[in-house]
């Protein structure tokens, strides 16, 4: 039974425990804020002891798997301290602040050849997969239009804050950093294609908020892009979209057929063709092999984000233990998602396109 430890109790906290749960680890540790903080997450969140600092955790040889689950300035630090403590990481996205400190977690973790991972879940989203596996297929063709956008209100008001609000402890990117690095990891995931290069403009459309001085980070951000394999593209990210919950929307559209899927309404995909366009339900017995094994209840009875998050535990707790998973996103894919967010920031301060600069394998 894998032993997880985790770094923060708050609402990803949760999300993390229950899928931890649901992949039959042993909740050995927390540790928040305080002490007394990290006592009330243990009992709020069912973990068996609570420590006092990240070391005392990392100190624990009973501890397999530790999840970096703090605001971002500090996941490269406490990231790096897993790995030399010898343990394997989790740590959520943003990766870190800067490609700088995303490329030395990478390096750290291959290095030490710890399993080292980052919760783009929307791949385990069952209809993600049929999506991807009818684009390597050759289903929909060449490639020719992207069109991505992930909307949510919940900065909608001048009185609405968070620490995130902040670059000091979220990075010089919130919404994209936030929201839009699901985006692009999502459209890469799926189409095979690499973006390679940017022209943005972000806005900032509250200078100050309540308990916030100044804000420095953007509210919303518009994108183009182009491919690696020739198709064109834009993506609206947005923290202010009245109404919108939690509205990630990717269309793709190919020679021969094109591809919708709508995370808030994620048991469907949308087929679409110059006759006889069709939705797609999902069916486990008629998905495509990998969209079949993350379906993980019957077709009819609704799935959603908590089981894409728990297949995304899942699929990582079973790469520590020595197998193999298609399609689980590692810190690599984090560095990728940082890289591609510092060039959106650059490519709106200059008015110019940005190249992306590729990862390198191993």
């Amino acid at each position: 039974m894998i032993a997880a430890g985790f770094v923060g109790g708050g609402f990803m906290g949760e999300v993390h425990t229950r899928a931890a749960r649901a992949a039959r680890a042993r909740l050995s540790g927390i540790v928040s804020s305080s002490p007394s903080r990290g006592q009330i997450a243990a009992e709020r969140l069912g973990v068996e002891h609570s420590f006092a600092t990240l070391e005392e955790m990392l100190a624990d040889p009973s501890i397999d798997v530790i999840h970096v689950l703090t605001p971002n300035a500090l996941h490269a630090e406490q990231a790096l301290a897993v790995i030399a403590a010898g343990k394997h990481v989790i740590c959520e996205k943003p990766l870190a602040v800067s490609s700088v400190e995303a490329d030395q977690l990478v390096a750290a973790a291959r290095e030490a050849g710890v399993t080292a991972t980052v919760p783009f879940v929307y791949r385990f989203h069952p209809m993600v997969r049929e999506a991807r596996a009818r684009v390597q297929a050759g289903d929909t063709g060449r490639l020719f239009t992207i069109n991505g956008s992930y909307l949510q209100d919940w900065l909608l008001d001048q009185a609405d804050h968070n620490w995130r609000v902040d670059a000091a402890t979220g990075g010089a990117s919130r919404a994209f950093a936030d929201i839009g690095s699901h985006l692009v990891d999502l459209i890469e995931f799926v189409t095979g294609e690499r973006i390679t290069r940017v022209a943005a403009s972000l806005r900032t459309f509250f200078d100050t908020r309540v308990g916030s001085s100044h804000v420095g980070t953007e509210d919303a951000d518009a994108v183009v892009f182009e491919t690696s394999g020739g198709a064109i593209g834009t993506l609206l990210v947005s923290q202010v979209a009245a109404g919108r919950k939690n509205a990630l929307r990717l269309d793709i559209s190919g020679s021969r057929e094109s591809l919708s899927f709508d995370q808030e309404h994620p048991d469907s995909l949308w087929v679409g063709r110059r006759k006889a366009s069709l939705t797609v339900p999902r069916d486990p017995a008629h998905l495509h092999p990998d969209a079949a094994r993350l379906s993980v209840v019957p077709g009819g009875h609704p799935q959603g984000y908590q089981e894409a998050f728990a297949a995304f535990i899942g699929d990582s707790y079973a790469s520590i233990a020595g197998e193999a998973r298609d399609g689980l996103p590692r810190f690599e894919d984090g560095l990728r998602a940082v890289r591609i967010t510092e060039a959106v920031i650059q490519a709106s301060t200059s008015g110019q396109w940005v190249e992306i600069e590729e990862v390198p394998n191993e």
